[in-house]
């Protein structure tokens, strides 16, 4: 409740601040629009589904865009400049791969915990608002039990060992769940909360992000068959 009413209460101060000062398209930098028209078309989902680990312990991941180009941009203005009002824009994305993974009905969707130092910087949780304008409820079953280092300069291998261990999961045990973050690169990130939960006793169904970084190695992020575009 309080989470929602200081929301609230940010939106509203941003879009009286819009008021005041200059605004641009947050996908091409039109001016005088928070999102032109060909920036919305471009934000349109086409979800793609990623497999994270091998064997056993691997998972799905379900992303509704690329992280590249306009849906990379208006990410990062959400996350980096402040403009919350995106997190609607980019809401029917991370839908549409909720439904991709077989949709909400009967299981817990769990939010990735976001480090208190990002959460200090911002004023918000990025995938928490994403969620939210989406209509889903979350659940903060994962906390983080150590600091960690920013993942942006460290390679795959670095970005492992960076986040290994540093989940713990609480009141998870007998829940079928389904993991949500904003954007999945490497998956080391989003791999640590399904170990987590999986040693808490959670049957994790799959991974949910609103964009994923494009591979070079690319068959298991090619568009998925018809069934599955028309969750655009």
């Amino acid at each position: 409740m309080i989470a929602d009413l200081s929301d609230a209460f940010r939106q509203a101060c941003a879009e009286a601040l819009a008021l005041l000062l200059p605004v641009a398209c947050a996908g091409c930098d039109e001016s005088d629009v928070v999102l032109c028209e060909r920036c919305v078309l471009a934000l349109s989902p086409e979800p793609r589904r990623r497999l994270i680990g091998a064997g056993e312990t691997s998972f799905p991941v379900w992303s509704g865009l690329r992280f590249e180009a306009v849906p990379a941009r208006v990410i990062r203005a959400l996350k980096e400049d402040g403009r919350t009002g995106l997190a609607r824009a980019l809401a029917p994305a991370l839908r549409a791969a909720l439904e991709a993974a077989g949709g909400v009905s009967g299981v817990t969707v769990v939010v990735m915990p976001t480090s208190w130092a990002s959460f200090r910087r911002r004023g918000y949780r990025v995938p928490d608002l994403i969620a939210r304008r989406a209509g889903v409820r979350v659940h903060p079953l994962l906390r983080q039990t150590r600091r960690v280092h920013d993942q942006r300069r460290l390679d795959r291998d670095g970005r492992r060992r960076n986040v290994e261990g540093s989940m713990r999961a609480t009141d998870a045990a007998g829940r079928r769940v389904i993991v949500v973050d904003d954007v999945v690169t490497t998956g080391a990130s989003v791999a640590e909360a399904v170990r987590a939960l999986r040693d808490a006793g959670a049957e994790v169904v799959a991974a949910v992000t609103v964009a994923a970084t494009p591979r070079r190695a690319a068959r298991t992020d090619e568009p998925q068959p018809a069934a599955f575009q028309t969750h655009r």
